[in-house]
């Protein structure tokens, strides 16, 4: 996922980058019994394994982030919250969901020197430079939700060699949703909207590319900034092309001011909606209203059917510690990169005679990418980008406008395949 709202706090773009400035970069060290090319993190007999995680953890998109939180804490809470004799300390920052937020984060983790690796984000805009301020202190950074192609994809900059995922990438979701639009929905004319965002864009592009070569044809591509309110303008503009499917894959409080204002502009009444994961949400059902129904959205298929066999233990596990069922769809993933951590730390680490332990950063990269496991969320295997999941396509429709019905599968509903 990605967005980009305004950062909200006194924290100025310029600050952060000072302060990424004076970081020290991490060097080879021989520590204790380990000797690692990116560094050694030495962690005292009693000590605390520190974990860093960032989410977003406040405004219209928090559901993607706590769930993305939680299903990391419930892996932790599965080993009894310690790990080769250590506790675990679990530091998570809120990034807002935007490049700024991520970039304050990523700064914030990658300053504390026994940071071990660090978890999230639920957004391709906060990953996209958070994940090279992390590896600059070699701190892998396993995302459970960012989906933007360019993070893993071969052509990336060596400042992502850090970064690995357990979300498929929105190569599949792009070809996916044009798959759905155009041979489900009939569709043969498309409109697409973006907010700016690496996820939006790139996966609006991939969408775009995959239905014009199924034979269909892009009428109007249009953006909106995360905080516009009036939609109308750029809806208008839309009608005049007579699309048959408006395909807009950007955030809830966007999407809702596009969704509810569509029904009152003329020329829409037969163009039929479709979003993004971004979107599965209580947060959404609510701000977009009575106009939810009905709605699309092209998400990676959660069907009980399709995942891990520990899934349903996991969800009893998640409703008693939380009071409610998930409130998101990016929770398993979340348990399986903490899962991914745990056993690449269990890997690497190596105790002293006095009790201290010791992990190398490069040892504990490159055991992550090496790990393979039937996770909550399917299979988890790296490739040599980062990208550790496979994807299984589903489109679901929201079938109700009381906020409290959110389930997936059930509102929304999934409808195909």
């Amino acid at each position: 996922m990605g967005a980009n709202r305004k950062l909200s706090g006194a924290m100025k773009l310029w600050a952060v980058a000072a302060l990424f400035a004076v970081m020290h970069t991490a060097t080879a060290a021989t520590v204790g019994p380990v000797t690692d090319d990116l560094g050694v993190v030495r962690i005292a007999k009693g000590a605390p394994i520190q974990i860093g995680g960032y989410w977003v953890l406040s405004g219209a998109d928090t559901s993607l982030g706590l769930d993305g939180k939680r299903g990391a804490e419930i892996a932790f809470a599965d080993i009894g919250n310690k790990l080769l004799g250590h506790p675990i300390k679990f530091t998570v920052e809120d990034d807002l969901c935007n490049a700024e937020g991520g970039q304050t984060a990523a700064t914030k983790l990658a300053s504390n020197p026994q940071i071990v690796v660090v978890l999230g984000g639920a957004c391709s805009s906060a990953a996209t430079p958070a994940a090279p301020i992390l590896w600059q202190q070699g701190i892998t950074n396993i995302c459970n939700a960012c989906s933007a192609p360019a993070l893993t994809a071969p052509d990336r900059k060596p400042s992502y060699d850090g970064f690995a995922r357990t979300i498929a990438s929105d190569i599949d979701q792009g070809a996916s949703d044009a798959k759905y639009i155009y041979t489900v929905l009939k569709a043969h004319t498309l409109a697409t909207v973006h907010d700016g965002s690496p996820y939006a864009q790139q996966l609006v592009a991939v969408t775009e590319k995959n239905f014009t070569q199924l034979g269909g044809k892009v009428v109007s591509q249009e953006a909106v900034a995360p905080t516009d309110v009036d939609m109308h303008p750029v809806l208008t503009k839309i009608a005049a092309a007579k699309p048959d499917v408006l395909y807009m894959p950007v955030f809830v409080a966007a999407a809702a001011q596009l969704l509810r204002q569509s029904k009152e502009i003329s020329g829409l009444e037969h163009t039929a909606l479709v979003g993004g994961g971004s979107l599965a949400a209580a947060e959404f059902i609510e701000a977009a209203g009575p106009a939810v129904v009905g709605f699309h959205i092209g998400y990676p298929d959660v069907s009980p059917d399709t995942m891990g066999k520990g899934y349903p233990e996991f969800l009893e596990k998640y409703k008693k510690a939380y009071g409610e069922a998930p409130i998101s769809g990016y929770h398993a993933n979340a348990y399986d990169a903490a899962e991914m951590a745990i056993k690449a730390i269990e890997k690497v680490g190596k105790t002293d005679k006095d009790g201290n332990l010791y992990i190398g950063r490069k040892a504990l990269r490159d055991a992550v990418f090496a790990e393979k496991f039937a996770g909550l969320s399917g299979p988890i295997a790296c490739d040599k980008y980062g990208q550790c999941a496979a994807f299984k396509p589903a489109v679901y429709e929201f079938v109700s406008a009381d906020p409290k019905t959110f389930t997936m599968g059930k509102n929304p509903k999934k409808i195909w395949p």
